[in-house]
């Protein structure tokens, strides 16, 4: 079952009077479950495309569908996680995560229930009562993931979210994250810079295009089922498929 769908999907932006081309005939598939990595040189889109699948903003042409039906809007079934944490640096980890919750009017023992879950998963024990500047980036980032898988939302849609991290955090949560995924089962798209996360984290990794904005090509990561039990970064196919990657993204740099 396909859980997001884009179809000729075209995004155009104003600016000093003239129309240019975010995106543009952008067709692509994301399977129910699958995790999903957009990479691409700046400008060419990436990020248009998560706001098109959170409906931040619409298509210009095109439609984009999220488990059949048309988004019409942000919604409830939709999460996303940014680069910047965005944490209330006045709330507590608990209170942060529990947020989106109470605007849901949910009863009390049903979100500390969901919470409590959450926090188990995303390793936070011992730091709910923690304050965001208490933490280290990495633990920040843990909160912000938390906070919407908190919402059992069908598709998590991630923009760079491990980008401002130093590489040893980075690298950590990397792991952590597919293991945690792997036990949720959302659907995700994940956009990044770096062809190695990507590479490790995803089924399929989506190359887009520059000028304009554009689906250039789909690559099946060659070791989409090993990435679960260890490092496959020393792999003679995950060092093809990196090389493949960078001499296509250098093309269209």
């Amino acid at each position: 079952m396909s859980a997001i769908q884009f179809e000729d999907a075209s995004r155009l932006f104003e600016r000093d009077g003239k129309t240019f081309p975010a995106l543009e005939n952008v067709n692509l598939t994301v399977a129910d479950k699958e995790f999903v990595a957009l990479v691409g040189p700046s400008g060419c889109g990436k990020t248009t495309c998560l706001r098109l699948a959170a409906g931040f903003e619409v298509p210009t042409a095109g439609r984009v569908l999220v488990g059949g039906t048309q988004v019409p809007g942000p919604g409830p079934d939709r999460a996303v996680v940014f680069q910047q944490f965005a944490l209330f640096p006045w709330k507590s980890v608990e209170d942060n995560i529990a947020f989106g919750l109470r605007n849901k009017n949910m009863a009390a023992e049903e979100r500390r229930r969901r919470v409590s879950r959450v926090i188990k998963l995303m390793g936070l024990e011992s730091y709910e009562t923690a304050f965001p500047h208490q933490l280290s980036g990495g633990m920040q980032q843990r909160v912000a993931i938390a906070r919407a898988y908190v919402l059992d939302p069908q598709v998590l849609l991630m923009d760079e979210p491990f980008g401002a991290l130093d590489a040893q955090t980075r690298e950590q949560l990397q792991e952590d994250f597919l293991k945690i995924w792997a036990k949720s089962g959302s659907t995700i798209i994940f956009v990044t810079h770096s062809i190695d996360e990507a590479l490790l984290l995803s089924d399929r990794v989506f190359v887009m295009g520059t000028s304009p904005g554009r689906l250039r090509a789909v690559i099946e990561s060659p070791l989409a089922r090993e990435r679960l039990d260890g490092d496959i970064r020393k792999h003679p196919e995950f060092a093809a498929c990196r090389a493949e990657l960078r001499q296509m993204l250098r093309s269209e740099a």
